[in-house]
């Protein structure tokens, strides 16, 4: 089915504060699944395949910082999903990158990563070259690399696959952010032998995808959308008592 970038937003945040988020998680946490879908990233394929993750960590309103210093930020993620409070960890270093120059925080034991994407764009278009990349944890391990210029809202992605397999066992369940205020921080492959490229999104393709879905509606399941739906819902449910006993006219 079709719908608008507008009423995907619209019933997005309404979604997320029917599932316990506060009022300014949830209009980020919109933002961040309109944004994605409307480039052509399946925002909302990414948003269904970890629903249940969503609504634990609807309770989750502050990151829990492990570690900082003037440049570097380490941070729980508690295994909860980055739209519950991967917000205000970026501004955490959004804010040192500004004062620094530069600055990296490590999201740690985070899930849904790529939705992450979203709030980056936002933090580019201050005026920040934001570069973020993390691996999944799949045989052959995957490496994503996304990748923004300041001032613009279209990252350049990349897909690589590692030609060996890294000998530790920390978990890949994390991101690391490098913010930097005066170059740039786009993803370049080192070497032919270290990496194969799986996939490539540059910025003129991304721009194309965002220009069509904006002239002929944005795609997305109508399952999921009916989900979606349904938690919207229960914003005007879980109101009705409290609205009915202040619904009288006044004295």
């Amino acid at each position: 089915m079709k719908i608008s970038l507008n009423e995907l937003q619209s019933v997005c945040r309404k979604a997320f504060a029917g599932m316990g988020f506060e009022a300014g998680h949830a209009d980020d946490a919109a933002a961040m699944v309109a944004w994605m879908q409307s480039y052509g990233l399946d925002g909302m394929k990414a948003l269904n395949e970890g629903l249940e993750c969503v609504v634990a960590s609807a309770a989750l309103a502050r990151p829990n910082v492990i570690y900082q210093d003037a440049d570097l930020a380490v941070v729980d993620g508690q295994h909860m999903s980055v739209l519950s409070s991967g917000n205000l960890a970026l501004e955490l270093a959004f804010a040192k990158a500004r004062i620094r120059g530069l600055a990296v925080i490590k999201i740690r034991h985070c899930r849904q990563r790529q939705l992450i994407m979203g709030y980056l764009s936002r933090l580019a278009d201050r005026g920040m070259n934001v570069t973020a990349f993390w691996r999944h944890s799949q045989t052959p391990i995957t490496e994503q690399v996304v990748g923004f210029r300041a001032s613009s809202a279209v990252p350049s992605i990349r897909v690589f696959e590692l030609a060996d397999t890294p000998e530790d066992d920390v978990p890949n369940d994390g991101i690391t952010i490098v913010m930097a205020n005066h170059f740039d921080l786009l993803p370049k492959i080192r070497s032919e032998d270290e990496y194969e490229l799986l996939a490539c999104h540059d910025e003129a393709d991304l721009l194309a995808a965002r220009h069509q879905a904006l002239a002929e509606g944005l795609t997305v399941d109508p399952e999921i959308w009916q989900q979606l739906r349904g938690f919207a819902a229960k914003t005007l449910v879980e109101a009705s008592e409290q609205s009915r006993s202040d619904a009288g006219p006044a004295e």
